[in-house]
């Protein structure tokens, strides 16, 4: 009887040290692969630099758009599609190969990424965009966090006193967008809730508390005007420039006005999350569940949890799938498992689950795909742009996610 026991419990030991070893060799595979393929990508930014016509340079000029910097997608004609720091997504690039250098302790990723990150300074008195926190956090942010450079910062403190020029208080909430004027007075999108981590961070830093205020307060008006209550939100919303009161209620990257836009599900999961996180009040935590819980109990959510562009898009299956979405979303249910610990385990399973399916069956080609890691995200369908293409931020969140993942199961924490 002895003997049999000991066998049982050695077969146990074994097949729990090949599962510890599996996640482990996956989260290796990855960066592996992603070493190699960033590696690669730089030489394509490279060439796509050198390939640019006078034309386009010219026209750059004029605009004061600046030089072109990094990486966005691979455009309709399959050439990579390369930002001048001004876009939004311009950030993301030098993050993952932050990440790499956090991941790999190899000094030649820090290099890369300083490369990348230093030419973004310029957004830090950009005060036409809300987008700061993209481009600003998640590059000079990661870098100041992994070396301590006190230039970066500088850099992100007033990068945050710019980000709050666009706050009006009697409406409670960051503008998001100066365009489409005909269109909308004051928008305010989903997306916006992630800008917020970098007001948090300077709050933190400096103490002052207006940062902590803007934040706090846009995350409230958000929670009360972007949300159904199935905790679905919509992708914009207009307020009057005088009374502040809601004028519209919108989608612009989503399927239509009343559709849950995939991403925007995926912004609000990790931004309310992140907000628990820096102010430990309660009503972010109960958001953030409520929107995890949405997503996972759609009816049109795959079995992979590699969610469809909008859970409400009418061609379910037969439509794009947006893994940047899934990325997104990995990242923030990770985190979301050391708060909510009567859920935590349900939240781990999921994460894990989206990133062993992006690894099987999402990845890019090797040496192919202009250097991205991930194919199969969608950008904006209605407008047919970035439909079913690799997109830099789903990287950026796929890596992130994978280091949480990391931490997680080595520590029990991620910070």
């Amino acid at each position: 009887m002895k003997k049999v026991f000991l066998g049982i419990t050695l077969l146990s030991v074994l097949f729990s040290s090949c599962k510890t070893t599996e996640k482990e060799d996956m989260i290796q595979s990855d960066f592996d692969f992603a070493g190699r393929q960033l590696t690669f990508a730089m030489t394509e930014i490279d060439n796509a630099k050198a390939e640019e016509s006078p034309e386009s340079k010219e026209r750059r000029e004029k605009s004061n758009r600046g030089p072109l910097v990094n990486p966005r997608t691979i455009n309709k004609e399959g050439k990579l599609e390369l930002v001048p720091s001004r876009d939004w997504t311009s950030g993301f690039f030098p993050g993952e190969l932050w990440y790499m250098y956090e991941y790999t302790k190899d000094k030649k990723w820090e290099e890369a990424a300083r490369k990348y990150t230093d030419p973004l300074e310029r957004e830090k008195t950009n005060g036409g965009t809300h987008d700061m926190g993209f481009k600003v956090y998640c590059s000079f942010g990661n870098g100041y966090r992994l070396t301590g450079d006190e230039k970066y910062k500088d850099i992100m403190l007033e990068s945050a006193r710019t980000l709050i020029t666009r706050y009006k208080p009697h409406i409670g909430a960051i503008r998001s967008w100066d365009h489409n004027s005909d269109k909308w007075q004051y928008p305010v999108i989903i997306d916006n809730m992630m800008n917020l981590e970098l007001l948090f961070w300077a709050f933190r830093e400096s103490k002052d508390s207006v940062f902590y205020d803007v934040a706090v307060n846009h995350a409230r008006t958000t929670i009360k005007n972007h949300f159904r209550d199935d905790y679905s939100s919509y992708h914009v919303i207009d307020y009057d420039t005088i009374t502040g009161e809601v004028r519209h209620k919108h989608t612009h990257q989503g399927y239509a006005h009343e559709s849950a836009w995939s991403r925007g599900q995926a912004w609000g999961l990790y931004g309310y999350t992140l907000c628990y996180r820096e102010t430990q009040l309660p009503e972010f935590l109960e958001q953030a569940k409520h929107i995890a819980d949405y997503i996972f109990s759609s009816s049109t959510l795959p079995e992979d949890l590699i969610p469809y562009w909008d859970f409400s898009a009418p061609e379910i299956p037969n439509e794009p799938r947006d893994v940047s979405a899934a990325t997104v979303t990995a990242s923030a249910l990770y985190e979301l498992s050391l708060y909510d610990k009567e859920n935590s385990q349900k939240y781990i399973d999921w994460a894990n689950t989206i990133l062993e399916n992006l690894s099987k069956n999402y990845l890019a080609e090797e040496g192919q795909d202009r250097g991205f890691l991930l194919l199969h995200s969608t950008g904006s369908k209605p407008s047919n742009s970035e439909v079913d293409v690799p997109l830099v931020y789903a990287d950026y969140y796929f890596l992130e996610a994978l280091l949480r993942k990391q931490k997680l199961e080595a520590t029990g924490n991620l910070f």
